[in-house]
């Protein structure tokens, strides 16, 4: 596979070279025309539905002839404009034309072994200044995991190693919540590669693409083997907001019906046409959807609409809400042993999405010095410092119950007596 991809890449040898002053060369009425014929003539050919590109390229060629774009000059908003109007008809968000001089160069110069090596090199250094979409992976109290996933790279050995290292520190979790919110999409390999982590070796159809230009429909089935545990039986939840798109909608999709995750958050932006990046002319180029998904439950997709959570809060309000439902679940059939643990976690959590407010003078009537800690009251919040470490501000949970959010572990209880408090319990 690795062979095959570096020839993909050594076939590219045709070069036309453009210098700087080109990139910035002024737009003018021929190239307007050029941009529109040669948009028009890629949709016509490599758009999803052949209906919907011909009524585009109508109506790109009927402004055009009107004069409509006659009085732009800025080749980056020539480039909104006519986005906005090849979305007008059906309003698919991958729809889009850009103006990229840059990219297109250096596709285009790409002439020799040593510039495609160079090219692979630059789109793996790409994928680790992001490491390949896993932003973040950590234990949440509870003993609930947590994978902040920014993009679904395409799998090779560095995306893929780093998916098997984030799905293996996460496997003695609980629960485990996968983070969507700000995830734009990217690679269906990904998507495979991760969802096969959630179900056993027996394989599970996750969706079809049907792609118009090859005329055939492709599956994409959970593999028969991954490197590390498979985890078919813990609570899987995704956080959704309005930014999650493209193949982040089909990876929540997915699972949604297949009844494999909760959603928990905001409907998704609805974008279920894949596709990719097509040169029109020397400086402008169009992102072409060239194929849709087919559900294999639904027999649809959520092109237009979204995905609808399960759970549908304000985004901000998806992680807290995520992990309440996860504890609640696993305190239905905790062994004794695991109650606390829970217990102790959802009360946190709780006080952090229902949050106590005291008074001034409640407050201030625990502000005091108990042997080696020590509580002030500064601005309408309390500090406790215990001899020699730092400062930590307190968050009530009750009037008597305090925790400190950045060590969930640790809760303060004041000791009262005849209502005033003569002590703490740590």
């Amino acid at each position: 596979m690795k062979i095959k991809a570096l020839f993909i890449c050594l076939s590219i040898v045709f070069t036309i070279t453009l210098n700087a002053q080109d990139f910035q060369a002024p737009l003018t009425e021929k190239e307007k025309t050029e941009v529109v014929d040669s948009v028009s003539s890629i949709l016509n050919k490599r758009y999803v539905f052949p209906d919907i590109a011909t009524q585009i390229s109508n109506i790109l060629h009927k402004r055009s002839k009107a004069g409509v774009y006659k009085e732009v000059k800025d080749p980056n908003e020539f480039a909104s404009i006519l986005t906005e109007d090849i979305r007008s008809v059906n309003n698919d968000l991958h729809l889009r034309v850009s103006f990229n001089p840059d990219m297109i160069a250096e596709q285009k110069n790409t002439v020799t072994p040593e510039d495609s090596l160079a090219f692979i090199k630059k789109q793996q250094r790409f994928g680790q200044l992001s490491n390949h979409g896993f932003k973040e992976v950590k234990i949440l109290d509870g003993n609930i995991g947590y994978l902040n996933l920014t993009g679904f790279h395409q799998v090779d050995e560095y995306a893929g190693a780093t998916a098997e290292a984030a799905m293996n520190f996460l496997s003695n979790t609980d629960a485990l919540i996968i983070d969507l919110r700000n995830n734009g999409g990217g690679s269906p390999s990904m998507i495979q590669l991760i969802s096969s982590y959630l179900f056993d070796s027996e394989p599970v159809h996750l969706n079809s693409f049907y792609y118009r230009p090859q005329d055939e429909i492709t599956q994409t089935w959970t593999l028969p083997y991954v490197p590390g545990k498979r985890r078919p039986d813990v609570p899987v939840y995704v956080l959704t907001s309005r930014q999650t798109f493209s193949a982040a909608e089909e990876f929540s999709y997915n699972l949604r019906n297949l009844e494999r995750a909760t959603l928990v958050g905001e409907v998704t932006g609805g974008g279920a046409h894949p596709g990719g990046t097509v040169i029109a002319t020397d400086r402008f180029t169009v992102w072409v959807p060239s194929g849709r998904a087919i559900n294999p439950i639904t027999k649809t997709n959520w092109e237009g609409t979204g995905v609808k959570p399960h759970i549908e809060v304000p985004a901000g309000d998806a992680l807290v809400t995520a992990q309440i439902n996860a504890l609640e679940t696993l305190l239905m059939n905790a062994p004794e042993d695991d109650l606390f643990k829970y217990e102790w976690a959802l009360k946190g959590l709780q006080s952090e999405l229902h949050p106590v407010t005291l008074s001034a003078e409640q407050l201030q009537r625990c502000a005091g010095q108990y042997g080696p800690r020590n509580i002030t009251y500064k601005d309408g919040t309390l500090f406790y410092q215990r001899a020699g470490n730092p400062e930590h501000a307190l968050v009530a949970m009750s009037e008597e119950l305090f925790r400190i959010p950045e060590i969930p572990y640790f809760r303060l209880k004041m000791i009262v007596k005849n209502g005033k408090v003569v002590g703490l319990r740590g």
